[in-house]
């Protein structure tokens, strides 16, 4: 008897294990595929709890149902101008038909495998034809779509679509990064000399200017007051000779008068000298009453 019941216990064991593997549930996230000894036999894209044959038979496969994200390998890409840039890529894809997706793949690692050389490709040849100069401007973002494009394109072989490719960064290798920067400070310590030269040539060129200016208008002042004052002492004997014709003891007298007002401008009036000296010549009067006193 407890054989028996050993053995109702094994059998409710076995076909529990049957009836387990025999039931799956597919995730509002997921899509699966059900294989038969390693074959493919039917797609499921809709969530819900389904049925296969038990064990080893059918197995299922299941693949995201969302967008993926993966970053492409950094890869060297020569310009056309010879110039090698290190870019970094990425792309965004979703597997739309899992059963060519695990045909060409099998899973998502072999996906990102075929992605990178799909795009380093692509990459190369769309680089290559423009110069590093193209790559660094705006026109980067045309080129990036002529390449997602073409990515695009090519994965549908493989059962997914292509959101998205776009580069996180470009930089250029560090040997060339050291060799850019160099040439780049020649040239603009070479800039910066011509710039200097050019701005003493130009200073030299306006100082010359001024002092020749200057030369010019301090030889037209000195012509000009050498006039004037030529016309100034032709004015002045004009005026002294019609005082002289008018009343020259006149004259004589107010000459006299402003030679003593230059020789006794000091602090003292005292003059030592001949009483009969032409310097004071009309003041004999005063100076013989004084005498006389």
């Amino acid at each position: 008897m407890s054989g028996v019941r050993l053995g109702l216990v094994v059998l409710a064991v076995l076909l529990g294990v049957l009836g387990f593997s025999a039931v799956f549930t597919v995730y509002q996230t997921e899509q699966a595929l059900v294989l038969r000894f390693g074959e493919p036999r039917r797609v499921i894209n809709e969530p819900g709890l389904y049925f296969k044959m038990p064990l080893f038979v059918e197995s299922v496969v299941k693949f995201d149902l969302r967008v993926l994200d993966y970053d492409v390998r950094a890869e060297e890409i020569p310009t056309s101008d010879q110039k090698q840039i290190v870019v970094d890529a990425f792309t965004r894809y979703r597997i739309v038909d899992p059963l060519k997706f695990f045909q060409t793949v099998t899973n998502e690692r072999g996906m990102e495998s075929r992605l990178d050389s799909i795009i380093t490709s692509n990459l190369r040849a769309v680089f290559g034809k423009v110069d590093l100069a193209a790559v660094m401007t705006k026109e980067r973002a045309t080129l990036m779509d002529t390449i997602f494009e073409q990515v695009k394109v090519e994965a549908v072989s493989f059962g997914i679509d292509v959101i998205d490719v776009r580069m996180k960064r470009v930089d250029l290798p560090e040997a060339n990064s050291q060799a850019i920067f160099r040439r780049m400070q020649t040239q603009r310590e070479q800039l910066a000399r011509g710039f200097r030269a050019n701005g003493d040539r130009q200073a030299r060129t306006i100082r010359a200017d001024a002092d020749r200016q200057v030369t010019v208008i301090q030889a037209e002042a000195q012509k000009k007051a050498e006039i004037l004052m030529g016309d100034g002492d032709a004015e002045a004997q004009r005026i002294y000779n019609e005082a002289y014709g008018q009343d020259w003891e006149f004259f004589n007298f107010w000459v006299s008068l402003n030679k003593l007002r230059e020789g006794l401008s000091g602090e003292t009036t005292r003059y030592v000298g001949a009483p009969g000296g032409g310097f004071i010549r009309f003041f004999d009067d005063l100076i013989r009453d004084a005498g006389k006193k």
